[in-house]
């Protein structure tokens, strides 16, 4: 029997266990592993060397293209701003919202998930304010490029990105607003949904509102911030230069306002304001009606999309004659104490004419014929200045020529042939008393400013230039043109400022101003004729009347009812406006000014 030894008394005999004594490895395998590993070294070498030596500049340009992004021209444009500074023009960065239907899917969802337009539309309603089941439509069956909406604001834009739809793609533009509406659309004009420019300085001026933009390289790390490297000068620089105007928003409210009541009261055709500096030709003011809304263009008729009062021409009647009295005494015609004989009717190369009332008004000195504005008498002075002469200063005047402006679409006016002036009389009979020719609103009031300012001829605008910041531009400096002795202009100034006191101009009289003017009853010529009760009614003014500002224009064309008149019609315009002027520009009363007192008839 064996012996157990107590040691292992209790361990368990393990049975099929066998001892084995290690084998060598032979040689030939331990080099096969070092050739393998050697093999595999010497591959991640040349694989590194292929990638880093002959693969390198392709690599290199690869990921160039993914840290370099390129940001392309918006064709973004400067803004418009009146004297003032205020806002007339600006570009407004808006969005349109572009869909990818298949690549559909939510934030958390399986890559391979692709949502079903429902979905996506479910939640785009609420930002878009636009029913789910229009948007549904608009996705259709399209499975890429598909626009659901476009004008959309910063605000609504950055709720759809928060959505973190995959598939949504927000396009930046720049959109053209116009914050006053209808008060600069007559000269600003407006640009189309394709932003082509298609009325008032945004077309003439086009290229000069248009901003520098250049195309942007920049690289960026992957969490698309700029890297400092290989960044070129002033690539974030922007170009905030302004286009300033020399228009006055407050004032052209004010006018255009007016303006509307007055031509809606007559039931006229249209009707056009103009206020100029006369010392350097800068507009305050150039309302017309009927106007349209920039903003909705489409609503509107084309027809009103061009500015009547430099475009469309018209014969001045009485307002003329305070140029054609200058013309006389820069001549040496006639003296200011002098005289005519009014005898209310005569007649010229077989022609009749007579005053507008039909009644003489006797022996009655200049002034006075500016008062009652006397065709006789007009007829009669002009009779002493040589037709020639006469012709001459019109022609000198360029009353035959485009004026000299920044408004676009200005023209010029027209002028009988110097043959015809001269050897027909009727011409310059007719020419006294401001008609027989034409000539544009602006041109009337371009001469008028002539007289105000002492005789000095300046061309009128309605821009200061583009000026960066918000520091507003000096008044501009003009091209000034002598053409009347200051002593004539003095004299013609008065002259108007008695219409004003005593005669057809009452309607503008202000306590504590002088202020001088002139109305006009025209007949509006028509196909070589004159068309049967139509009438166009001005008002021009010049004030103060002692050292002259501004001049004021009011012309309201073809106004219905027997009492139509310049006094009547376009004088209550020019009130208000002048008004508003001496308070906005802060015109001191005139010490030596008359008493007002009330007006008669």
């Amino acid at each position: 029997m064996p012996v157990i030894s107590r040691r292992n008394k209790h361990r368990p005999i393990r049975k099929g266990r066998r001892n084995v004594s290690p084998k060598k490895i032979p040689p030939f395998r331990m080099r096969l592993v070092f050739t393998i590993l050697c093999a595999g070294i010497f591959g991640l070498i040349g694989r590194m060397a292929w990638l880093q030596v002959l693969q390198s500049p392709d690599l290199e340009s690869r990921a160039r293209a993914l840290q370099t992004k390129k940001t392309q021209p918006l064709g973004r444009r400067r803004s418009i701003v009146d004297r003032m500074g205020r806002l007339v023009a600006l570009d407004e960065e808006r969005f349109r919202l572009w869909a990818h239907p298949r690549y559909f899917n939510f934030p958390g969802d399986d890559s391979t998930l692709i949502r079903y337009p429902y979905e996506v539309a479910s939640r785009l309603t609420g930002p878009l304010s636009i029913p789910i089941t229009e948007l549904v439509n608009r996705l259709g069956s399209q499975r890429s490029g598909v626009k659901l909406a476009e004008g959309i604001d910063p605000e609504v834009a950055n709720k759809i990105r928060n959505l973190g739809i995959s598939g949504l793609d927000l396009e930046p533009y720049p959109q053209r607003v116009y914050p006053q509406g209808p008060l600069f659309a007559n000269v600003v004009g407006f640009l189309n949904q394709d932003r082509i420019p298609q009325a008032g300085l945004e077309q003439s001026l086009n290229e000069k509102l248009l901003q520098i933009e250049k195309a942007r390289t920049f690289r960026s790390g992957a969490d698309g911030t700029p890297l400092p490297d290989d960044l070129a000068p002033g690539v974030f620089v922007g170009d905030d230069l302004r286009l300033h105007l020399t228009l006055d928003a407050r004032l052209q409210e004010l006018a255009l306002k007016a303006l509307a009541q007055q031509v809606t009261k007559w039931k006229a055709d249209k009707g056009v304001a103009i206020v100029m500096d006369v010392t350097n030709g800068e507009l305050l003011v150039l309302a017309s009606t009927p106007t349209y809304d920039p903003n909705r263009y489409w609503d509107f008729s084309p027809g009103l999309f061009r500015e009547w009062s430099v475009q469309d021409l018209f014969e001045p009647g009485s307002t003329f004659k305070p140029i054609n009295l200058a013309f006389a005494l820069e001549e040496g015609v006639i003296n200011p104490e002098g005289v005519v004989d009014d005898t209310g009717t005569l007649t010229v190369g077989g022609w009749s004419i007579f005053n507008h009332d039909r009644m003489a008004n006797g022996v009655i000195d200049f002034a006075r014929v500016l008062q009652v504005s006397s065709n006789v008498g007009m007829v009669k002075i002009m009779r002493k200045l040589n037709p020639s002469h006469h012709w001459d200063w019109l022609r000198r005047l360029g009353v035959d020529e485009r004026p000299d402006t920044d408004l676009p679409g200005a023209v010029a006016g027209q002028l009988k042939s110097k043959e015809n002036f001269v050897s027909q009389p009727i011409e310059q009979a007719t020419a006294s008393y401001g008609q027989g020719f034409s000539l544009t609103p602006l041109k009337l009031l371009q001469l008028h400013a002539l007289i105000a300012n002492g005789g000095h001829l300046v061309n009128p605008h309605i821009t200061r230039g583009l000026h960066a910041g918000k520091v507003l531009p000096t008044p501009s400096k003009n091209s000034r043109f002598k053409m009347f002795r200051p002593e004539v202009t003095k004299t013609v100034l008065s002259w108007m400022e008695s219409v004003v006191e005593v005669g057809s101009g009452k309607g503008v009289r202000t306590l504590g101003y002088r202020i001088g003017g002139k109305t006009g009853t025209a007949q509006k010529a028509s196909d070589g004729g004159y068309k049967p009760g139509a009438k166009i009614c001005s008002f021009v003014a010049n004030l103060p009347a002692d050292n002259p500002r501004y001049a004021v224009l009011v012309v309201i064309d073809e106004p219905q009812g027997k009492n139509a008149y310049g006094s009547t019609v376009a004088v209550p315009v020019a009130k208000q406006i002048i008004d508003g002027l001496l308070v906005l520009q802060k015109i001191p009363p005139n010490s030596n000014s008359p008493k007002l007192q009330p007006a008669k008839g």
